[in-house]
């Protein structure tokens, strides 16, 4: 209550339901029993927590109405942004916080920077700048990101402060997407609670309605309230979840030192005579592929059940990754043959492959593996889309057909699962008579998302042509056999 008895339109956080309070009051509705620890196998990155996610509170709300020691600004590098959340901010706080601002003189991308929190609720208004979001930057846009979570928080520590009021650092102005960030957001905040959880007392997530059906979706994946919600959340974990603080990792930067050079880290799990004949073999591929003709033979006998097969599969397809994060792949990504654009028209992100520049002959085509699976492992983890250019591909650029099977032999489920559309363009017909043997008789559940497409105007209509970064000579073609394609949009700066 003010002086005047009227209610405060702040909110003292120590009302609000906590991240546990809603769940548990589902369990006792239900009557469920919690899962026993003898019956995990499996543990989670994130393992349930209780006195972590008592810390926890999801909110849908004002972050400037919030009573707690800080709240999180989201602006921009002058700190002047106009969005929700800054002049909701500077309403409440009223003139005093601009003329702070102006003493701060700015704060870079990833920075973050304390004020008083003059007439708000809150005694300190924290603010920080979140990148703009490009796909051909992401690794950038994701380190910064994290930069923003981890500095505020590390703010908050110096500060001795007991409670953090968050909002989404990602405006829609920086055009950064929504649920990549949620993931950014809730493993730092969980890491940073593992380590220092003793310096707060509560974090609070203020978002808008628009935004709360994605935290509520990805928060049991770290702060899951219960061994049977981690278990259920395990699978849909991302393949990037940072390292041990939750910064996002990038594997050219890694340095990998081993004990023993030539044995895989996982040695251990395997054991007996078997483990170690596995190893056996005058190259690194020898190492991952295990007994290949036994595994088949037990397959045929029906002596491995369907959740060993995945299980070994898995395995496989793991060693494959570790493999390539520790390769040096930097001759095949010269090529410029995969790269990741922009999304097509259902919001899926779209891959491209240019066929011409892939020189098959003069190339280590296991590397070429290695460097699919390196480059699209975190891509694969939700829905994509596939565009081959075979735009005036030869002989010399023609991808054998055992190779593409042991492509999809190799790659993960998710691969298969999340791949919506792969779009054929510049068909030639004996693309297509191979295309359609291949999907028939070589591998199942691809034919019916392979479309064909013989112009880029038939593309664009699927996929916007500001959303995709089309190689000159594919332009060139395609404006020589089916006449230019004139777009409201202008080209890309790469072309």
């Amino acid at each position: 209550m003010d002086p005047l008895g009227a209610p405060s339109q702040f909110v003292d956080i120590d009302t609000l339901p906590g991240w546990t309070d809603a769940y548990e009051a589902k369990q006792l509705d239900s009557h469920q029993n919690p899962v026993g620890k003898a019956q995990v196998d499996v543990r989670s990155p994130f393992p349930y927590r209780k006195d972590i996610n008592e810390k926890i509170i999801l909110w849908k709300g004002d972050v400037a109405l919030l009573n707690c020691t800080a709240i999180v600004n989201t602006s921009n590098e002058s700190l002047t942004d106009k969005n929700p959340v800054s002049e909701s901010i500077f309403m409440h706080a009223g003139p005093d916080l601009k003329d702070e601002l102006q003493k701060l003189k700015g704060c870079r991308t990833g920075e973050a920077k304390l004020t008083k929190g003059f007439n708000l609720a809150a005694r300190f208004i924290i603010h920080t700048v979140g990148p703009k979001y490009k796909s051909r930057y992401r690794t950038a846009a994701e380190s910064s990101l994290y930069s923003c979570y981890r500095n505020v928080l590390q703010l908050a520590k110096e500060q001795a402060m007991c409670s953090v009021g968050f909002c989404v650092i990602n405006s829609l102005k920086r055009c950064y997407p929504l649920e990549d960030a949620t993931h950014i957001a809730l493993r730092t905040v969980r890491r940073f609670l593992e380590i220092h959880g003793e310096t707060l007392e509560k974090v609070v997530f203020a978002v808008s309605e628009l935004e709360e059906a994605t935290y509520q979706k990805l928060l049991p994946l770290y702060f899951p309230r219960s061994l049977e919600e981690e278990i259920q959340s395990l699978p849909y974990l991302p393949a990037d979840i940072g390292n041990a603080e939750g910064e996002p990792v990038v594997p050219e930067r890694q340095i990998r030192i081993t004990e023993k050079p030539g044995v895989p880290d996982d040695a251990s799990d395997e054991e007996g005579l078997e483990a170690d004949l596995s190893f056996i073999g005058s190259h690194a591929f020898a190492r991952m592929e295990g007994d290949v003709d036994k595994q088949r033979r037990l397959i045929l006998q029906g002596q491995l059940s369907e959740a060993a097969l995945q299980k070994q599969h898995q395995r496989n397809y793991n060693r494959w990754l570790c493999q390539a994060r520790a390769e040096d792949l930097s001759d095949i990504a010269s090529l410029k043959a995969l790269y990741q654009t922009g999304v097509d028209n259902c919001g899926h992100t779209v891959m491209v492959v240019v066929g011409r520049n892939i020189p098959v002959t003069l190339i280590d085509m296991e590397k070429a593996l290695l460097y699919f699976i390196h480059v699209m492992d975190h891509i694969a983890v939700k829905e994509y889309v596939l565009v081959y250019f075979h735009t005036l591909t030869n002989d010399y650029n023609q991808l054998d057909s055992n190779f593409l099977k042991k492509l999809y032999d190799v790659v993960d489920a998710k691969y298969k699962r999340n791949l919506k559309a792969l779009y054929f363009v510049h068909p030639t017909f004996r693309s297509k008579v191979s295309a359609w043997f291949f999907t028939t008789f070589t591998v199942s559940g691809l034919k019916d998302k392979i479309h064909y497409v013989e112009s880029l105007q038939q593309l664009f209509a699927a996929i916007p042509p500001e959303q995709i970064d089309l190689p000159p000579f594919v332009l060139e073609y395609d404006a020589r056999e089916n006449g230019p394609y004139y777009s409201s949009y202008p080209p890309s700066p790469d072309l």
